[in-house]
């Protein structure tokens, strides 16, 4: 009974989390237009703060809902994957603000996303399997 109340706690996390590495993808395309080729908003869209939140944000939606799968179903596939997209994200935080930082960040955002992708569809996966929700 308490697992099918969770259960779209979990989902809602899945879909925030793909719905901000979405957000976060669209942040760093605008960013290179806006800031290179038209010359505005450099002190907004390049702000390292921002992309610290962002990293932030996107570790704690990954590790409560895809960890949750991960020690739920015993699949490491999802985990690891957005694992490795949360390691691309800091390493964005690594390097200069530029095409390099972007090039990570939608790498990691990407991974991130599927890695929830993922984590729902095993999710679904034994639903079906078990009759019941997650």
């Amino acid at each position: 009974m308490l697992q099918r109340a969770i259960s779209p706690i979990r989902r809602r996390l899945d879909r925030t989390g793909i719905f901000l590495s979405g957000a976060c993808a669209v942040h760093c395309l605008l960013s290179i237009v806006l800031v290179s080729g038209l010359g505005i908003g450099g002190e907004f869209f390049l702000a390292p703060d921002i992309h610290r939140f962002g990293l932030l944000v996107a570790t704690l939606i990954a590790g409560v809902a895809i960890g949750w799968g991960a020690l739920r179903h015993r699949v490491a596939a999802p985990f690891v994957v957005a694992m490795t997209g949360l390691t691309f994200m800091g390493g964005a935080l690594a390097v200069p603000h530029g095409i390099e930082e972007a090039v990570l960040t939608i790498i990691g955002v990407a991974l991130v996303s599927l890695g929830h992708i993922l984590n729902m569809r095993h999710a679904h996966a034994c639903a079906c399997k078990d009759g019941h929700a997650d």
